[in-house]
């Protein structure tokens, strides 16, 4: 019988041969399914690696379902209805909208990316268009409407990709560290351990146990420690190459968190489990879904109390925050994300991105019509990448997370918010390895990849940070003599958002 020549062990899976060289056995059953649909052996990555993946991104962005349905029902904080739209109806809205577009993105660019009604986006929507304009929350879901269909008209012509080649390398460069920052700023917030002091706008929380005073209460001490807890454990687990670490870092926060909840006296008595689900829906089909069209183009109210001119210049104005927001927060997170987990083309690009992007526009169009705003790819996807995610198959187990999140609210909020944070502030050093690359000793790379960087989290807008470092990058290269160096597009996108700057802020 004739030996095998090749003595190495052969290193792809299902094949038992003992060669190196060989082709791995065709993958059978649902298993085999999933590896040809979205191409795990090509990609590198297996089943169970793509579902830790997606759980952790689904845990570290579940909140959105809470925090949006509370700042449309709740804006002030008082029980205050302005917007007319109940908890559960945003809730529902908000979860249906996210499955429509993480589905999407998941199986047309097979990207492990997730979407949902973005933060920011949603304040512009509620406090700029709503309570400060004077719309009605129907008028408002007509600019998302709008900012849905543009965008898929951009990005079936192709005008979106263009777009994005069109942003200089130096602000490509600072995107990911800028996003970096961006998360690991919202973790520190989400967890209490970067507060408001009214002075500085940012300080580091209290943990002084003898001040006397609210902010050194155990209670308040105690989220921050166990965020704390749950970075150094994930730290520690990825040094050890431990796989899961993110989950298995959420999941540590969370058994110390309640662990440590019995130190507390009204700590379990604040717990409270209310499944209203049938009244969830309920509410989203005669308070949301469908508003657009029923009573968004109705603007006669806001045209006899301002005046049509007025009317006309708030439409336009908003479209026009809306979309460059929108699209930057988008093509932002997409390059950062991508570029961290290395899944960017050999050219430096975003691999299917012109089906990434149609996902978004269909999503955002999605979103209008269900009755939440802009939805957009979330930063938060970063997560799962940093836990080995590299398919779409992890944006469809995110997707997953939110349909059983619909009918499971009050369960999901029990996941402390101290314990994602953990996993967003890990993600964000994760995302600071690009910054070696930028050469920071040219004023005109430097700068706009400063402004860049830094100014995403210091406005708390991904879109912000982006046309600061366009700007600069333009009027930098233009009074240095480099005026040829300017691409046409990046000039033009330059001057929009100036525009835009000037008339919506």
């Amino acid at each position: 019988m004739e030996e095998n020549k090749n003595t190495q062990p052969c290193e792809t899976q299902d094949c038992n041969c003992g060669a190196s060289s060989c082709e791995a056995a065709p993958k059978k059953g649902f298993g085999g399914w999933l590896d040809r649909k979205f191409r795990l052996t090509e990609k590198g990555t297996t089943v169970r690696t793509e579902v830790i993946a997606g759980i952790v991104t689904f845990m570290t962005m579940v909140y959105i379902l809470m925090v949006n349905a509370n700042m449309f029902a709740n804006p002030f904080g008082d029980g205050t209805n302005v917007l007319g739209v109940s908890f559960g109806a945003i809730y529902i809205a908000t979860a249906i909208s996210a499955i429509v577009g993480t589905v999407l993105i998941g199986l047309l660019s097979n990207l492990p990316l997730a979407q949902a009604s973005g933060m920011g986006l949603n304040a512009f929507f509620v406090y700029t268009m709503c309570v400060g304009f004077g719309l009605t929350y129907a008028n408002a879901l007509v600019l998302v409407l709008i900012d849905g269909l543009v965008f898929i008209i951009l990005t079936v012509t192709g005008l979106r990709k263009q777009i994005f080649s069109a942003i200089p390398d130096a602000v490509k460069k600072a995107i990911p560290a800028g996003i970096g920052l961006f998360i690991a700023f919202i973790g520190l917030q989400g967890a209490g351990i970067v507060v408001d002091d009214g002075a500085t706008l940012v300080n580091l929380v209290s943990l002084n146990f003898l001040s006397g005073d609210a902010a050194g209460t155990w209670a308040r001490i105690m989220p921050v420690l166990v965020c704390f807890a749950g970075f150094i454990s994930i730290s520690v687990l990825s040094k050890k190459g431990v796989k899961g670490s993110i989950l298995w870092g959420i999941l540590i926060s969370t058994a110390l968190y309640y662990l440590l909840g019995l130190t507390i006296p009204t700590f379990y008595a604040g717990l409270t489990f209310n499944f209203s689900i049938g009244q969830q829906f309920a509410d989203f089909g005669t308070q949301a879904v469908g508003k657009v069209f029923t009573e968004g183009f109705d603007f006669s109210a806001y045209a006899t109390a301002h005046g049509t001119g007025n009317l006309v210049l708030i439409i336009v104005t908003s479209a026009l925050a809306f979309c460059m927001v929108d699209m930057f927060d988008t093509i932002g997170t997409l390059y950062g994300a991508c570029a961290r987990g290395g899944l960017l083309t050999a050219e430096g690009d975003v691999p299917n991105m012109d089906k990434a992007m149609l996902a978004d526009a269909i999503a955002t169009t999605t979103g209008a019509i269900c009755g939440t705003s802009t939805v957009t790819t979330f930063v938060e996807s970063s997560s799962g990448i940093a836990e080995g995610g590299k398919t779409g198959l992890t944006s469809i187990v995110v997707a997953l997370g939110f349909f059983v999140a619909m009918f499971l609210g009050p369960i999901f909020q029990l996941i402390p918010g101290c314990a994602t944070a953990a996993a967003l502030i890990y993600v964000g050093v994760l995302m600071l390895n690009g910054v070696k690359e930028i050469e920071w000793t040219d004023p005109a790379v430097s700068v706009p990849s400063f402004l860049t960087l830094a100014m995403m989290p210091l406005t708390y807008n991904i879109s912000y940070g982006i046309a600061l470092g366009i700007i600069s990058y333009v009027l930098i290269k233009l009074f240095t003599g480099k005026a040829k160096d300017i691409n046409v597009l990046t000039a033009v996108i330059g001057l929009v958002f100036a525009i835009m700057f000037f008339l919506t802020h």
